[in-house]
């Protein structure tokens, strides 16, 4: 059984790496502490993007999130998606591996999407058996993040923010909190995202992911492709005070935008923090 490495405390403000930035990247260092790549895109051999990740993680603290883990697949994960997995980390050594709340597919076939679980006992000890399974074969403490949802289960028989929290508990895992998923969650549901922040276990966040959103009729849906909205920053403010140690970040996947304004949004992120509690000074990578 592989020892677990658990995760360093690292505060800092940060980018999604995407493929029309990397010439920004490689050509000047840019005003960000870290950041986030989308594991998959790396878990590959030899090419350009392994080529152009080199070169990032000599300048930057990376943190690998990734889309394609199953954390609530019934059927168990793939040990060669975790294997690759290892072999990238074991590469590139990230401040942490990030995954979702979710399951990707069944019986080897991948849908593509973050598909929601309900919030049951049963799921509970499946999501927490398959964490442990995906810690013991990474050696290393996850981040789980909160999706977004568009529906729910009449079983439900937590909140997302208790059910996170026992997820917690039971597997050691920290958390990746997505504060656009709450918003957009918050809404399609009808229950106070206030409430869904002051919920959390604050002790047990290391990241932050800040993104926007689209409308289509009555519901939210988190495309990403949009800044980070009012109603988000709101709930950043409200959550930072009650923050340690924390990687701020903002997320962009479509609609992407010249980098120097994504750049804006992260010093606006830096501004938050600033005004509504001292900042605690970058953590150095462990070695």
């Amino acid at each position: 059984m592989s020892a677990i490495t658990p995760i360093h405390p690292f505060s800092g403000f940060g980018l999604g790496l995407r493929t029309p930035h990397y010439a920004d990247f490689l050509q000047a260092r840019q005003p960000v502490d870290f950041v986030e790549i989308i594991s998959e895109n790396f878990m590959i051999e030899g090419g350009r993007p392994l080529w152009v990740l080199d070169q990032i993680c000599q300048a930057y603290p990376v943190c690998m999130h990734g889309v394609s883990m199953s954390l609530g697949a019934s059927d168990g994960l793939n040990p060669a998606y975790l294997s690759r997995l290892r072999a990238l980390a074991n590469r590139i050594e990230p401040l942490w591996v990030s995954d979702h709340l979710c399951w990707t597919g069944i019986g080897g076939t991948n849908s593509h999407d973050l598909l929601p679980l309900p919030l049951t006992g049963e799921a509970l000890e499946r999501v927490c058996r398959n964490i442990d399974q995906a810690q013991t074969a990474l050696g290393r403490n996850l981040l789980i993040e909160n999706p977004s949802t568009y529906v729910t289960f009449p079983e439900d028989s937590y909140t997302e923010w208790d059910f996170l929290s026992e997820v917690c508990k039971r597997s050691g895992c920290e958390l990746l909190l997505d504060i656009n998923n709450i918003y957009v969650s918050a809404h399609n549901h009808g229950f106070k995202a206030s409430d869904y922040i002051d919920g959390i276990p604050a002790a047990r966040v290391r990241q932050i992911h800040l993104a926007g959103h689209s409308t289509h009729e009555a519901l939210l849906i988190d495309t990403h492709d949009q800044p980070v909205p009012d109603g988000v920053w709101d709930l950043l403010e409200r959550l930072y005070p009650r923050l340690d140690q924390v990687a701020v970040m903002i997320e962009r996947d479509d609609n992407i935008p010249p980098l120097a304004d994504l750049l804006a949004e992260v010093a606006h992120a830096r501004d938050i923090a600033s005004r509504t509690v001292s900042v605690t000074p970058q953590a150095e990578p462990a070695e």
